[in-house]
């Protein structure tokens, strides 16, 4: 014979307050850590020449050295610049385009090891249509 006492048997709770605590504490911990760099436009400048050749270039694949020595392929940073990782980075940004043009823009002010690396990374990789970019020097 099955007696009842009168209760009605409890039911098993979760408890989302400490779960929402935890997701909310690693939210605020991300959005604290996270850097808001926006790198639309590298302030570099370039070296002055003489000459007023221009040159037409088809969508050519842009090398960026800034005055700190960092470099960049296209608008991605090469975080490593040791010349077996610039390698890597430039074949997989030319894919298997060896003919493809390649314009080298280094800051007046950056080191030249960082522009004779790059320039002999490409030339390591097969790539013979390099051009370096230059302003036109300025007249008083």
């Amino acid at each position: 014979m099955r007696l009842s006492s009168g209760r009605v048997p409890d039911e098993p709770e979760i408890s989302l307050v400490s779960l929402i605590d935890v997701v909310f504490c690693l939210i605020i911990f991300l959005v604290v850590t996270t850097t808001f760099e926006h790198r639309s436009a590298l302030r570099i400048v370039l070296p002055a020449t003489d000459s007023r050749a221009e040159v037409q270039l088809e969508q050519p694949m842009t090398v960026l050295i800034d005055a700190d020595g960092r470099v960049y392929i296209g608008e991605n940073e090469v975080l490593k610049t040791d010349p077996a990782s610039l390698r890597a980075a430039l074949s997989q940004a030319a894919g298997g385009n060896r003919e493809r043009q390649v314009v080298v823009r280094a800051d007046a002010r950056s080191r030249t090891q960082s522009l004779v690396t790059v320039m002999d990374s490409l030339g390591q990789l097969g790539f013979t249509r390099i051009h370096l970019a230059t302003a036109p020097e300025a007249r008083p």
